[in-house]
C-alpha cells in the first residue's frame, strides 16, 4: 500500500509567544517493510531555525525555533510512504521465549542492539502486577511468537478502549487500575509485561490507515497517531522485531506507517517544546490524515 500522510499540530494562545522551540518526530523511517518516498516538515510562522537530525535509535528528529511574535503556531509533517506486510522467520518465532532475552543470552546475534529495550524505562514501569499478568502467557518453553501473541489477545480482551480513562502521563499501574486506556497505554502495558520477564520490546509510534464504513467516503483528517509494540526475536543476522498492536488485536501489517521507535512514548512524542509567553490560556488541535494512493502504473479503486 502507498499512503500520503499529513499530520498537523496547531497551538493557539491568548497572548503573544515571543520564542518557541520545538522538537518533532514527524518523518517516517525506512524499514524492511516500508519505503519513504518523500517527506517534509513545515512550520508557520516561518522559523529562524529548522533542521533535522538522527537520534540514537535511527529516528529522524526535526528541530525548530520561531522568534517572530505569534498567537498561533502550526507544525505540519507531510510524507509519502509505501508499506508492505512484514515477513518473519517461522523458525525464530518457534523458539522458546526464554531464548529471546538479550540480557540472559548476550551471545545471540543482535542481542547487544536489543539490550536497551530490555531495560526499565519511566513510561513502562515493570511492576509486580505486570510480571504476574504476563506469566500466564509466558509458560516455560512456549514458542516466543505464540506467547507474545497470546499476551496481545489477552490485553485486547481484558482492557477496554476509553479515551477518557487515562492521560498522556498515565502509568502502567493506572492502566491496570482502570482496566482501560488508549493505544499508548496498551503499548506501554505490553512493554512492561514482557520486559519484566527479560524480553526486549520497543515502543513504536506511527499511524494506522482507517477504513470508512461500506458505502461511505473517507473523512479527511479523521485519522490519528497510533502506537504499538515490537518484540525482539533472535534469529539470523541481528534478529527481527515482531510488531504487535494490542489495541486492535493483530500483528502489524500494510496499513501501519512507522514513524519512530524508542523505549516508551517519552522518546518519540510527535511534537514537544518550550515557549516564552505571558499567555494564560492555550489550545491544542491535531489533525491526521492517512490517504491511500495508487502506486505508479496502477488504477485506484
Amino acid at each position: 500500500m502507498r499512503y500520503v500522510v499529513t499530520h498537523t499540530t496547531t497551538y493557539s494562545y491568548d497572548d503573544d509567544v515571543t520564542d518557541s522551540l520545538g522538537v518533532g518526530h514527524l518523518v517516517p523511517r525506512p524499514t524492511p517493510a516500508q519505503e519513504v518516498l518523500g517527506s517534509e516538515v513545515l512550520v508557520d510562522p516561518e522559523p529562524v531555525d529548522l533542521a533535522a537530525d538522527t537520534d540514537c535509535y535511527g529516528n529522524t528528529v526535526t528541530y525548530f525555533q520561531v522568534t517572530r511574535p505569534h498567537r498561533r503556531l502550526t507544525v505540519e509533517g507531510r510524507s509519502e510512504v509505501e508499506v508492505g506486510t512484514p515477513a518473519y522467520d517461522g523458525d525464530a518465532l518457534a523458539a522458546p521465549w526464554e531464548r529471546a532475552r538479550p540480557l540472559w543470552h548476550p551471545e545471540a546475534p543482535g542481542a547487544w542492539r536489543a539490550t536497551d529495550f530490555a531495560l526499565p524505562s519511566a513510561g513502562a514501569e515493570q511492576t509486580d502486577e505486570a510480571w504476574s499478568y504476563a506469566a500466564a502467557s509466558l509458560r516455560p518453553g512456549r514458542p516466543v511468537g505464540e506467547a507474545v501473541t497470546d499476551l496481545m489477545h489477552r490485553i485486547h480482551a481484558d482492557f477496554r478502549y476509553d479515551a477518557t480513562a487515562t492521560t498522556v502521563t498515565s502509568t502502567v499501574e493506572e492502566t491496570f487500575r482502570h482496566r482501560a486506556g488508549v493505544c499508548q497505554d496498551f503499548a506501554h502495558l505490553t512493554i512492561a509485561c514482557l520486559r519484566s520477564h527479560g524480553l526486549a520490546v520497543r515502543y513504536v509510534s506511527g499511524y494506522l490507515a482507517t477504513l470508512p464504513p461500506p458505502g461511505k467516503d473517507r473523512v479527511v483528517g479523521a485519522d490519528a497517531s497510533h502506537a504499538w509494540a515490537a518484540v525482539w526475536v533472535p534469529g539470523v543476522d541481528e534478529g527481527e522485531w515482531l510488531a504487535l498492536d494490542p489495541t486492535n488485536d493483530q500483528w502489524v501489517g500494510d496499513r501501519y506507517v512507522t514513524v519512530a521507535w524508542g523505549r516508551d512514548y517519552g522518546d518519540v512524542p510527535p511534537v514537544k517544546g518550550v515557549i516564552f509567553t505571558e499567555a494564560k490560556k492555550s489550545t491544542l488541535t491535531v489533525s491526521v490524515d492517512v490517504a491511500p494512493v495508487a502506486p505508479v502504473g496502477t488504477t485506484a479503486p
